[in-house]
């Protein structure tokens, strides 16, 4: 552990024991200059521009206690209670998985979907009133993302959209709720079990249903490894594959006809998913990769006549 403990330490020695640091540690090396900025509550510009800066006895303090926080497991976010994510800032505590960047590649394609889709496809539907749904919101960066993007985008095309966004941990809701209004977006919160407390009527059924829900392994063997974030987000029992199998086999109760389903999976699970949405009476099925180049999101239609 090289963690500093002089107590005239600056800012400029601390930067040239960070990669040190990092690699005793197993993290990134921004972990340790980031959380030295939250720290000293400075922006990242002031890391070269005032190098001899000395933190104070209160400062120092800390930036160890988050040292040897993150030695013990405790990711960056957890120490700052805060992630960006499509551009945005979101609250995030041990309640909250923290917001990945692949997850951005599951908000990309619902919009491009949403720009390019054929309204035909929606018989007899209020083209100017539409309806998205988040199935397991956790920090709600998916629907807040969606509904910030949608806002803006209301203007030029007349469409207004409803997000509502549920989830099973009325902890994480709060989280959510905090994170809609600090990114000035209207979404609805509901505490369900999945579609558990959505309704089937007609008038309540929606265009897009969208959802990153948990696809490890149980027995995965990297989860001993997460010791910060809810393993129940993350895990699901079938090889990973139960939460995906029932968002899948109950969706087209709650979606128009031609409606997306779109849910974001392991990397390993492209094909298996991308059966089971034709399975389940969905065309034009699309699996795409993330930064990475690994399977990550699987989207379809749900076409109603084939069931």
């Amino acid at each position: 552990m090289t963690a500093p403990k002089a107590a005239d330490m600056t800012v400029e020695q601390i930067k040239q024991q960070a990669m040190q640091t990092a690699k005793d540690l197993a993290v990134p090396v921004f972990w340790i200059t980031d959380w030295l900025l939250f720290v000293i509550d400075k922006p990242a510009l002031f890391l070269m521009m005032d190098k001899d800066y000395q933190l104070s006895a209160t400062e120092l303090a800390q930036f160890n206690a988050g040292v040897t926080k993150m030695q013990q497991g405790i990711p960056l976010a957890y120490l700052t209670n805060k992630q960006e994510f499509w551009s945005l800032d979101f609250k995030v505590n041990e309640h909250t998985l923290i917001p990945r960047p692949d997850t951005e590649v599951l908000v990309e394609q619902v919009l491009h979907w949403i720009n390019t889709a054929d309204k035909e496809l929606v018989p007899n539907a209020d083209t100017s009133n539409k309806r998205l749904l988040d199935l397991g919101t956790g920090s709600g960066c998916i629907a807040i993302s969606l509904a910030h993007e949608l806002k803006l985008a209301r203007k030029l095309k007349q469409v207004s959209w409803q997000v509502v966004a549920v989830d099973l941990s009325t902890e994480a809701l709060k989280v959510a709720q905090h994170n809609a209004v600090s990114n000035g977006v209207d979404v609805e919160f509901v505490y369900s079990t999945w579609y558990e407390a959505l309704s089937t009527q007609d008038e309540q059924l929606f265009d897009v249903i969208v959802s990153n829900p948990p696809y490890i392994d149980e027995a995965d063997e990297h989860l001993a490894g997460l010791l910060a974030e809810p393993i129940s987000a993350l895990s699901a029992s079938n090889q990973g594959l139960a939460d995906i199998e029932h968002i899948i086999k109950y969706a087209p109760k709650y979606l128009q006809e031609g409606g997306l389903l779109a849910i974001e999976h392991g990397f390993d699970q492209g094909l298996v998913v991308h059966q089971l949405f034709i399975d389940n009476n969905f065309a034009d099925v699309q699996t795409i990769k993330d930064f990475g180049g690994n399977d990550r999101v699987t989207l379809g239609q749900f076409i109603k006549y084939a069931l």
